[in-house]
């Protein structure tokens, strides 16, 4: 099992675009008892990882709870970087 920070940045390398919220639904299978496994942390994460340039901002938009929920993509140097440094 991959460190789940490794997992988060792999997993922009296989979507268009996604949220902390998407990242969540789709480890929480096998990272769900992690106690980084948080939105916070998860959004720290892709935070860290945009300010690394690994990943860039696509978007945002308003949540029926008034949650500001940002959309993270995997440009094509971030995605072969990623690639390059964690295998699956």
């Amino acid at each position: 099992m991959k460190p789940l920070n490794y997992a988060i940045l792999k997993f922009f390398t296989a979507v268009e675009k996604a949220s902390a919220i998407e990242v969540m639904d789709v480890l929480r299978p096998e990272y769900g008892g992690f106690k980084a496994f948080t939105k916070g942390a998860i959004l720290d994460a892709l935070l860290t990882a945009e300010a690394n340039g690994l990943i860039e901002s696509v978007g945002s938009e308003m949540s029926t709870d008034n949650e500001l929920i940002l959309y993270f993509k995997a440009h094509k140097e971030g995605a072969e970087t990623i690639n390059r440094y964690i295998t699956d």
